[in-house]
């Protein structure tokens, strides 16, 4: 079990309860009444500390290694998933998975970002950043699944769009930029959920949907906070002040509109408890999708389009 910094009280406890379990065995001695307080002060100590997190600290959270990925979720939410590979046209990007599953007997496509659960597997996935071949393989499925009369879902987790030269060479602006357009008019229905990091174009490349959802501990905006640090004060030691000035956390989103709704993760995170987080999610998909069949596609077409154009603010002098 790995700890963040802020979760240093709770490892404290963890520690003293295993030291009283091994202490228990040694001499013989029953300690269960201990432990079961120990197990309750833990319970409460976190709960406190995740009542109370900071922007910066979600975004440590959202990061978390032992955080469920794109395909750790669909291990347990669907059954027979068949994963599609390549984009026709270069490769098949390993950092955007996707494929039809199926979710309690209805067919669906899911598409998603995955980072890896290893160093090797980090490196394969190229962290989560997808090169424009792994948006044309996005936007190659969704079309497959428009064919075919199926619902979307798309599960955003990615640090932003691999910036590499060899990425801007084969028109990684484009590839983003015709997925935006393209799953604006898809007919059927398409939910969008941010499960770990939104960052960027990276995000938008398959954020465009009907609805628009995100993880309590997940974050949505431009730009990184490191980055925007060091764009600001030349420094990424600014990055907490960063994250609270971006209001990138699920509750600002949701304040702003840009989403439609955040989706309550177990105390101590996604990263605490995986089967009972893609529950809570698939829960919502179930729940969102039974509500989108309801609109007919050219309204859903016309809200979605009235949904981001509506999006945003400003003021004139």
């Amino acid at each position: 079990m790995q700890f963040l910094d802020f979760e240093k009280p709770i490892a404290e406890l963890y520690e003293q309860l295993d030291k009283l379990k091994e202490n228990g065995e040694k001499s013989g001695v029953d300690v269960s009444a201990t432990v079961k307080e120990y197990e309750q002060k833990i319970a409460l100590t976190r709960e406190d500390i995740y009542a109370n997190l900071t922007a910066w600290q979600k975004v440590q959270l959202s990061r978390h290694p032992d955080r469920p990925y794109t395909l750790a979720y669909l291990e347990r939410m669907v059954t027979n998933f068949v994963e599609m590979h390549g984009d026709r046209n270069v490769k098949d990007d390993k950092a955007m998975v996707g494929g039809f599953a199926d979710l309690d007997g209805e067919t669906v496509m899911f598409i998603g970002q995955q980072k890896g659960i290893n160093t090797k597997m980090r490196q394969i996935r190229n962290f989560g950043m997808a090169n424009p071949e792994g948006y044309r393989k996005a936007l190659r499925l969704m079309k497959l699944a428009e064919k075919f009369d199926k619902p979307i879902v798309t599960l955003i987790d990615t640090p932003g769009a691999y910036p590499g030269l060899e990425a801007e060479e084969r028109g990684q602006g484009e590839a983003i930029a015709r997925n935006l357009f393209e799953m604006v008019k898809l007919k059927v229905p398409v939910i969008c959920i941010i499960i770990g990091e939104g960052a960027s174009g990276g995000a938008l490349g398959i954020g465009i949907g009907d609805r628009i959802f995100m993880l309590e501990n997940s974050w949505y905006t431009v730009i990184s906070p490191e980055n925007c640090s060091t764009i600001l004060w030349r420094s990424w030691n600014f990055k907490e002040k960063a994250a609270e000035e971006l209001r990138l956390t699920s509750d600002q989103m949701s304040k702003f509109g840009l989403v439609d709704g955040v989706i309550k993760e177990p105390v101590g995170g996604a990263h605490s408890n995986h089967d009972e987080m893609a529950e809570i999610l698939k829960k919502s998909i179930k729940a969102t999708l039974a509500e989108l069949k309801q609109i007919d596609p050219e309204t859903r077409i016309q809200q979605r389009i009235e949904k981001f154009s509506n999006m945003g603010f400003f003021e004139e002098r």
